[in-house]
C-alpha cells in the first residue's frame, strides 16, 4: 500500500466516523475534512510523513465527540429532534424554512411541467416534444434546491448551465424521424446525463465530486424510496377521490392526465429530496437496511435465472424483449452493488455480506456474458442498428464495471486490498456511464441519420 492510498484510507475512516455523529451534517463533515486536509498538507510540507501528519492534524482538529457537542450547542436545529420540534424550540424556524423552500421549488417544477404539457397539447405538437423536454423543465428547480443548500462557485454554475443548454439545443434541433430508434434512445439516456449533472450540484461542484459522489449515490437510492412511497400514497388518495366523484356522477376523466400528474409528479421529487436531506443526519440511514434485505434476494434470483437460461437452449435466439430484460436485471444488480458500497462501513472487516456481494457480481457477470454473446451474434447476423449498438455498448460498460468490482471485492474479502479500493473504483466509473449517456444523446442521432 503506498503512502497516498494509506492516507486516503485513514481520511475515509475518519469521515465515516464523523458522518455518524448526529450533531454533524454532511456539509459540516465536508468543511471539517477540508480543514483536516489543509492541516495534513502543511505538516507534510514541513517534513512529516503521512501517518504523522494525519495524527497531528486530527489532534489539532479536536476529538469528534467534542466537536459534535460544540456543533450541537451552536446548531441545535441539526439535532435529531429537528423533525419533531415544537414552534417554541430553536430549530423549528430553520426546519420550517427549508421545508417551505422545497415545497415552493416543487410547486415551481410542477407548474413548469404542467405549462409545458399544456402548450404541447394546445399547439398540437408532437408528444415527443414534451417527452424529450420534461427533464429540462424539472432540472433547474432540483438543482436550485441543491444550490440553495450548497452554493456552488460561479464556474461550476456556468459549466452546469452550459452543458444542460447544449443538451437542450441538440435534443430540440436534431431532425429526428418521429418515433425512430435514435429518438427513443435519446429519451432513455437523457435523464441519466441530467441526473449526473444534478449530482455535481449536489456535491457542491466539480472539485468535490470525488469526495461526495458516494453521498449522492446514497441520496439517489433513498430519494427513489421516498418518491415511491409518496407516489403510492398520493395515487391511493387520488384514486379514492376520483371514485367518489364518479360515484356521485361527476366524471373528471382528464383531471389526472392534464392537471394532477403534470404538477404532482415533479413536485413530489422536490419533496422527496427535502425528506432525504432532512433525515440523513438525524436518524440512521436506511441504505444499510435496504442492501441487507435485497442483496440475498437478488442473489437468489440470479442463481435461479442463470441455470434456467442455460437449460432453455434458446439463449442464442433470444429476441429484443428478452435482451431488454437481461439488461434490466444487470442494471438493477449494478445499482444494488453501488448502493451497497455507499452504505457499508469502510473500516469494518470483511463479513458475510461482502461474500454475498462477490457472489452477486460473479452471477451478474455470467448473465452479462450470455447477453453479450447473444447481442454480438445478432449484430453479426442482422447488421448494426442504433438499438443494437446502444445495448451492446451498455453491456460492455456493465461487464467492465462488474469485472473490476468483482476483482477488487475478491481482493478485499481475502485481505489483499482495502475496502476503499472498491469504493474508489465505483466512484471513478460512474462518470463513464454519464459520458456514455451523453454520447448516445449527442452522437448516435447524427451517426444514424436521425432514424
Amino acid at each position: 500500500m503506498n503512502a497516498s492510498t494509506g492516507l486516503e484510507d485513514q481520511i475515509e475512516a475518519w469521515r465515516s466516523h464523523a458522518l455518524r455523529q448526529r450533531a454533524l451534517s454532511p456539509d459540516d463533515v465536508v468543511e471539517l475534512e477540508d480543514h483536516l486536509r489543509e492541516q495534513i498538507a502543511e505538516l507534510q510540507a514541513s517534513g512529516f510523513d503521512h501517518e504523522e501528519a494525519f495524527l497531528v492534524a486530527i489532534k489539532r482538529l479536536g476529538k469528534l465527540d467534542a466537536v459534535s457537542r460544540e456543533f450541537a450547542r451552536q446548531h441545535s436545529d441539526r439535532l435529531w429532534k429537528q423533525l419533531v420540534l415544537l414552534p417554541t424550540e430553536p430549530g423549528y424556524r430553520a426546519g420550517r424554512r427549508e421545508a417551505a423552500v422545497a415545497v415552493a421549488l416543487g410547486i415551481g417544477a410542477g407548474l413548469s411541467v404542467w405549462a409545458g404539457s399544456t402548450l404541447v397539447r394546445l399547439q398540437h405538437l408532437d408528444e415527443w416534444t414534451f417527452t424529450l423536454n420534461a427533464g429540462f423543465l424539472v432540472w433547474p428547480w432540483l438543482v436550485g434546491y441543491f444550490a440553495w443548500k450548497r452554493p456552488p462557485s460561479r464556474g461550476t454554475a456556468a459549466s452546469l448551465v452550459g452543458l444542460v443548454a447544449a443538451l437542450a439545443l441538440a435534443v430540440n434541433l436534431y431532425p429526428f424521424t418521429g418515433g425512430g430508434a435514435t429518438q427513443l434512445l435519446v429519451a432513455l439516456h437523457l435523464p441519466l446525463a441530467l441526473w449526473f449533472l444534478a449530482g455535481v450540484a449536489y456535491c457542491g461542484g466539480w472539485s468535490r465530486l470525488t469526495a461526495r459522489l458516494m453521498d449522492f449515490v446514497r441520496f439517489s437510492g433513498e430519494i427513489a424510496i421516498y418518491y415511491l412511497l409518496i407516489a403510492l400514497g398520493g395515487g391511493a388518495l387520488v384514486g379514492l377521490t376520483l371514485a367518489i366523484l364518479n360515484a356521485v356522477g361527476t366524471h373528471q376523466g382528464n383531471l389526472v392526465t392534464e392537471w394532477i400528474m403534470p404538477i404532482a409528479a415533479p413536485g413530489a421529487l422536490l419533496v422527496a429530496a427535502w425528506l432525504v436531506e432532512a433525515k440523513q443526519s438525524v436518524i440512521e440511514n436506511i441504505a444499510p437496511v435496504l442492501t441487507r434485505v435485497f442483496t440475498p434476494i437478488t442473489m437468489l434470483m440470479l442463481l435461479v435465472l442463470l441455470p434456467v437460461l442455460l437449460a432453455s437452449g434458446n439463449v442464442d435466439r433470444a429476441g429484443r424483449e428478452q435482451l431488454i430484460l437481461f439488461d434490466a436485471v444487470l442494471i438493477v444488480v449494478a445499482a444494488l452493488l453501488l448502493y451497497a458500497v455507499s452504505a457499508r462501513e469502510p473500516a469494518a472487516p470483511p463479513g458475510l455480506f461482502d461474500w454475498l456481494h462477490l457472489g452477486l457480481v460473479v452471477a451478474a457477470l455470467a448473465v452479462d456474458a450470455v447477453a453479450l454473446a447473444t447481442m454480438a451474434g445478432r449484430v453479426a447476423e442482422f447488421g448494426a442498428s442504433p438499438n443494437k449498438l446502444a445495448a451492446l455498448g451498455l453491456n460492455l460498460l456493465l461487464a467492465v464495471h462488474l469485472a473490476g468490482a468483482g476483482w477488487l471485492s475478491l481482493r478485499f474479502v481475502r485481505g489483499r486490498a482495502p475496502f476503499s479500493a472498491m469504493a474508489h473504483w465505483q466512484v471513478a466509473y460512474l462518470p463513464v456511464y454519464a459520458a456514455w449517456a451523453a454520447a448516445v444523446v449527442l452522437v448516435f442521432p447524427p451517426v444514424f441519420a436521425f432514424q
